[in-house]
C-alpha cells in the first residue's frame, strides 16, 4: 500500500469520526444518551462496523461527543467576539452553545456507570477549556467587571439546565437572564 492510500484512508477514518461525533451530539440532544446507537449510525450515513471501530462502546461515545463539544465552544468564544456585533452579544452567543452543550452532557453519568475517574478527567478538561473562554467573554462585556466570576457563572448556568426536559422549562432563556444580571449589576 502506498503512503498516499494510507493517507487517503486515515482522511477517510477522520472524515467519518467527525460526521460521527456531529450526528451523536444531535441525536443526544434530541433523544439524550441513551438514544440507540443505530440512531447515530443512521444520522451519520455510516454502517454499525464503521461506529464500533471508532467508538466500541456507549460510553467511548459520549465521552468523544462531550471532548468535541467541549473544544468546539473553547474555539466558539474568540470566534463570537470577533464576529459578533457587540461583546455582549458574543457571550449571550456562547451561553446558547453552553446551554446546547450542557442539554447533550445529560445522562452523562449514566452512560459512564460509575466511571468516577473518567467523570472527573471530563470535569477538569471543562474547567480549564471553558472557564477561560467565559472569562474572556465577561471581561469583554462588561469592562469594569461583573459582581459573578466566569466559573461561577458557569455552575449557575449548569443548575438551571437540571430538569431541563420538563415540559414548560426553557434554561436557555433563564441562562440569558442570568447572563443579563451578571451584566446589569457591573460596576460603572
Amino acid at each position: 500500500m502506498t503512503d498516499e492510500m494510507t493517507r487517503g484512508r486515515r482522511r477517510d477514518a477522520q472524515r467519518n469520526e467527525q460526521v460521527i461525533l456531529d450526528a451523536a451530539a444531535a441525536v443526544f440532544v434530541e433523544s439524550g444518551v441513551q438514544a440507540p446507537v443505530r440512531a447515530v449510525a443512521e444520522r451519520a450515513g455510516v454502517g454499525m462496523g464503521t461506529l464500533y471501530r471508532h467508538f466500541p462502546t456507549r460510553a467511548d461515545l459520549v465521552v468523544a461527543v462531550y471532548r468535541h463539544q467541549v473544544d468546539a465552544a473553547a474555539a466558539a468564544g474568540p470566534a463570537l467576539l470577533r464576529e459578533s456585533p457587540t461583546p455582549a452579544a458574543a457571550l449571550h452567543a456562547w451561553v446558547r452553545l453552553f446551554v446546547q452543550f450542557l442539554v447533550t452532557k445529560h445522562g452523562l453519568a449514566d452512560a459512564l456507570q460509575g466511571d468516577t475517574e473518567r467523570s472527573a478527567a471530563l470535569h477538569q478538561l471543562l474547567t480549564e477549556r471553558l472557564v477561560p473562554v467565559c472569562a474572556d467573554l465577561l471581561a469583554a462585556a462588561a469592562p469594569h467587571g461583573a459582581h459573578v466570576d466566569a466559573y461561577a457563572l458557569l455552575r449557575g448556568i449548569g443548575n438551571l439546565c437540571i430538569g431541563g426536559e420538563a415540559p414548560g422549562y426553557d434554561p436557555e432563556r433563564l441562562a440569558h437572564l442570568l447572563v443579563d444580571g451578571a451584566l446589569a449589576s457591573s460596576p460603572g
